[in-house]
């Protein structure tokens, strides 16, 4: 094996009688990039990086190039992944799919029933783009050398984990680069709902507007009381742009946040979520779904909200009891709703919510910037690297 030394600033490798000037910029891990190009790949495959701390001449630190391992791999040494397809309106976009392939062989699944014989010994992980493909038995017994499932997104429910988990295949997602962008989307569903914004478009652009109405009123954001079901991460993020806009905080969470978390937000706890419902002016769900969250906001927590309070949910359609809301809707029992996701999703074109004046609907975007989604992409290539190699999964989702 090559073994590279840095010390002081030069990286010495005696047993190739190799002597290479690096700054110090490179010995805090820039080497792939600075490093003259008479290393080879296959070189950096085989090593190993001890770099030297600059505070005790004796303490070393080993660091494994596994990252840059992968860089260089050529086409043939690639483990291939599955994935539904490369298409700007199904599957994959193009752009993303290129970047994917500079670190696996991919294939896409209908490339793969057409080859299953040739290509089932060779997938070893798939990347799961918006839920698709459909990852079920049939699919699991096919692909025996399968060793991790990746996730596009946070949210694991429509994964049958115990079923994975039997095939000996790990599983991961994108946590933390999502919060920002899914908590800005629900700000601006609730913006949007409290001033009507999507029917101000309507008669701002519509050619049989002659006049704009003057008794056509929104509800202020500001000074008013929102309601967070669910004060995880991006709950919590959720609270840290309200107070920007001075409301009153409260939230419900099966865990109470520490008394400085609370402080730093103006956020007070409700320990059961009939007070805060009753409370709030706006109630934004924010959590994840599971058997004890299925439903949770029916028809008896509706009725428990103010007759002018707005409903917002940025988590999973399944939370809310959409059959429910249509009636709470109808009926005036709360003023509006802007939900950013369905169960299903899309809805059927002839679902009510689809066609109530007091509804926003958005087609499940909390995520659909491009900062973040090619740091979920990041994160998904790491994750699937490690997989395939055997060695740490950062983001694994465990068994629970």
């Amino acid at each position: 094996m090559m073994t590279l030394l840095i010390r002081s600033g030069r990286l010495l490798c005696d047993s190739n009688k190799l002597l290479l000037k690096v700054t110090r910029q490179t010995c805090r891990g820039s080497l792939y990039n600075r490093i003259s190009p008479s290393i080879t790949s296959s070189d950096l495959r085989k090593t190993s990086i001890w770099t030297h701390s600059h505070s005790k001449e004796t303490n070393w630190s080993r660091r494994t190039f596994w990252h840059r391992q992968y860089c260089t791999e050529t086409m043939s040494e690639r483990a291939h992944v599955l994935v539904s397809a490369i298409s700007e309106t199904e599957g994959i976009p193009e752009s993303f799919a290129e970047i994917i392939k500079k670190h696996f062989n991919v294939i896409c699944y209908e490339e793969f029933l057409k080859n299953e014989k040739e290509l089932a010994n060779k997938i070893q992980a798939i990347i799961e783009w918006e839920c698709s493909p459909t990852i079920d038995e049939k699919l699991l017994k096919s692909l025996p050398q399968l060793k991790i499932l990746v996730n596009h997104g946070v949210g694991v429910d429509h994964f049958n984990l115990p079923l994975i988990y039997s095939f000996g295949v790990k599983v991961a997602n994108t946590p933390h680069v999502v919060d920002n962008a899914t908590a800005e989307m629900g700000m601006a569903l609730m913006l949007a709902s409290a001033r009507n914004i999507l029917e101000g478009h309507e008669i701002a652009t519509s050619s049989a507007t002659k006049s704009y109405p003057l008794n056509w009123f929104g509800v202020e954001v500001t000074g008013a009381t929102l309601g967070i079901v669910g004060m995880g991460r991006i709950g919590y993020k959720v609270a840290q742009r309200a107070k920007g806009f001075d409301m009153k905080i409260l939230y419900h969470n099966r865990n109470r946040r520490a008394e400085e978390e609370e402080r730093l937000v103006g956020a007070c706890y409700c320990a059961k979520i009939d007070d805060l419902l009753q409370q709030s002016d706006f109630v934004m769900v924010v959590l994840n779904l599971t058997p004890q969250t299925y439903k949770l906001i029916g028809e008896r927590e509706l009725s428990l909200m103010k007759p002018n309070a707005i409903l917002i949910n940025i988590s999973r359609g399944g939370v809310i009891d959409q059959d429910a809301l249509v009636k709470a809707l109808q009926n005036g029992v709360i003023r509006a709703a802007a939900l950013d996701v369905t169960d299903p999703e899309p809805l059927p074109r002839s679902h009510p919510l689809l066609h109530l004046p007091n509804v926003i609907l958005t087609p499940h975007a909390g995520t659909a910037t491009a900062e973040t989604n090619y740091k979920m992409l990041e994160k998904m290539i790491k994750n699937a690297l490690a997989g395939v190699r055997g060695l740490p999964i950062p983001d694994e989702v465990l068994p629970s």
